[in-house]
């Protein structure tokens, strides 16, 4: 059985930090290229990081420069960390895991994490 677990959301305000984990098991998971995505109210899930099994990564443009993914193979654990959090990264955020290369398609979502940034 596949489990993501992600932990580390809280309420921030502006301009402060976390850092948020994903712990994974039942799967290979240094075979997965694995993602951050988030889901404000009312909006749809988008993609905010992503790291392939090679450590390659993508950030979205609204976090390039603020936010750095990281994996650590030997503990299954995926990582988002969050600078300069602004109030529009408010969200809750899911770690997924894409079989293959990043894009492949997504097979596992998490439960998610709570992130709030006040102004």
């Amino acid at each position: 059985q596949v489990q993501l677990v992600e932990s580390g959301g809280d309420s921030v305000q502006a301009g402060g930090s976390l850092r948020l984990s994903c712990e994974a098991s039942g799967l290979n998971f240094s075979t997965y290229c694995m993602t951050w995505n988030r889901q404000a109210s009312g909006n749809e899930r988008e993609g905010v990081a992503a790291i392939e099994t090679d450590g390659t990564a993508w950030y979205d443009d609204s976090v390039k420069g603020r936010f750095t993914v990281s994996r650590d193979n030997g503990k299954n654990a995926l990582y988002l960390q969050m600078n300069e959090l602004k109030p529009e990264d408010t969200a809750m955020y899911y770690c997924a895991a894409d079989a293959g290369a990043c894009g492949g398609g997504t097979e596992y979502y998490g439960q998610g994490t709570r992130v709030t940034v006040s102004s």
